[in-house]
């Protein structure tokens, strides 16, 4: 027996709550941007109007004005967002209580079994969020998590749209590749190498083709263009693994030199640390993200030879792969991910360790934590920090990742 899975998502939702806190700019085009200042100047979000002269999210704030003189730009405030999604949720957890958050404006809902259609519940929850919240959403319908998601994104606003076994060739087959949950820009090129353009010219590919240009990930995809999706819908009270943590930030200057790149990669790294601690985490695999000043991007990643918390290992980690790999142009952006987490109950003992002052590191530094939580993060700091002030006083943008094959997806 099939499942009924709706995907509610709630549309444009940064831009839409700063409407409804400032009607003035409601048929205006309108966009929820960073701080110029602090170079965080590009497009979190954006309204329909907005969207129609093709300003996209993360475009800068120029190349947004350029392509939509009259557009309005609006500071985010989180402390609504979070409040609304909140609201919000509390609809859904009213029709089941398999209700799994696919971010702070998107849920999926696991209704099988209701007396009523599919489309009848995602009908009435679109009224209801209009009605109590004062913003719209839209709902896909189907019988996978994939395909209702895909539902949620073929019509927009406040529309339901049903993806049934019957119909979903039709509809998303001609739909380009890159519309299908997980294909980003990078899957997308591969793909396209043999001919791959659409979703229907996925599903119809040959799966050992897939497996061998895309391996696992690949065996997932085609599965997902054939409808053959069976991810379960969570419990709102289950648990979720946390598979990464990472911390990046979008530098107040260009970072143009290695020191530079030393101060931004401690504070990143010592924030990591901390958090990998708080949660008695430990990582076996570290990786750096790098964003140049022509906004060109890259990843790179390093398996280490032993569990660690030590800000010290993630640093050394994290500045090998920046000198192995970086090709000189100044850097606007950094981040720094700590991977394959494992507990620190279940981490293996050290019988030799990496050098004959691991034991005093870990104690080290266990200290300085202690003290930073007493005291705050400023009460001990690096010497290599009071360098340059400037670069070392942001706050690091903290990343709970997941699920890793998000970073391959590409939102507009």
């Amino acid at each position: 027996m099939d499942r009924t899975i709706l995907h509610v998502d709630i549309n444009n939702f940064f831009a839409a709550v700063e409407c409804l806190y400032n009607p003035e700019i409601r048929d205006k085009p309108v966009a929820v941007a960073g701080d110029v200042e602090l170079r965080h100047g590009i497009v979190l979000a954006k309204n329909l109007i907005a969207k129609s002269y093709g300003v996209r999210t993360g475009e800068t704030l120029s190349e947004a004005r350029a392509k939509c003189p009259g557009i309005v730009f609006v500071p985010p405030h989180m402390e609504r967002y979070i409040e609304f999604s909140r609201r919000a949720r509390e609809i859904y957890d009213e029709y089941t209580h398999r209700v799994e958050s696919f971010g702070i404006d998107e849920c999926w809902l696991d209704v099988s079994g209701d007396a009523r259609s599919g489309k009848e519940i995602a009908d009435e929850i679109r009224e209801r969020v209009k009605k109590e919240l004062g913003i719209t959403a839209s709902v896909g319908v189907s019988y996978n998590k994939v395909f209702a998601k895909m539902g949620s994104d073929y019509k927009k606003p406040d529309a339901t749209t049903v993806i049934t076994r019957e119909n979903f060739r039709k509809l998303l087959w001609p739909l380009p590749v890159t519309d299908l949950l997980f294909v980003g820009g990078a899957t997308a090129r591969k793909l396209k190498l043999y001919g791959i353009r659409s979703i229907g010219d996925l599903a119809c590919a040959d799966f050992e083709l897939i497996r061998g240009v895309l391996g696992k990930n690949g065996c997932m995809l085609w599965k997902f263009a054939n409808g053959l999706d069976r991810t379960p819908v969570l419990e709102s009270c289950a648990s979720i693994k946390i598979k990464s943590i990472g911390n990046s930030t979008t530098t107040p200057r260009d970072l143009v030199c290695d020191d530079d790149v030393r101060v931004t990669l401690y504070v990143l790294c010592e924030s990591v640390a901390a958090r990998l601690r708080e949660q008695c985490f430990k990582c076996t695999t570290v990786q750096i993200h790098v964003r140049d000043s022509s906004l060109e991007s890259y990843e790179r990643q390093v398996k280490l030879p032993y569990e660690t918390w030590l800000a010290r290992d993630i640093f050394d980690a994290a500045f090998m792969l920046y000198k192995r790999h970086h090709d000189g142009r100044p850097i606007r952006t950094l981040g720094v991910r700590a991977m394959d987490l494992v507990s620190q109950e279940s981490a293996q003992i050290r019988l030799l360790p990496e050098s004959p002052t691991a034991e005093r590191d870990e104690a080290l530094e266990l200290a300085v934590f202690g003290l930073r939580e007493r005291f705050g993060n400023a009460i001990v700091r690096r010497g290599i920090l009071l360098t340059d002030p400037k670069l070392s006083s942001f706050s690091p943008r903290d990343e709970h990742v997941i699920h890793p094959e998000l970073f391959d997806k590409q939102r507009a």
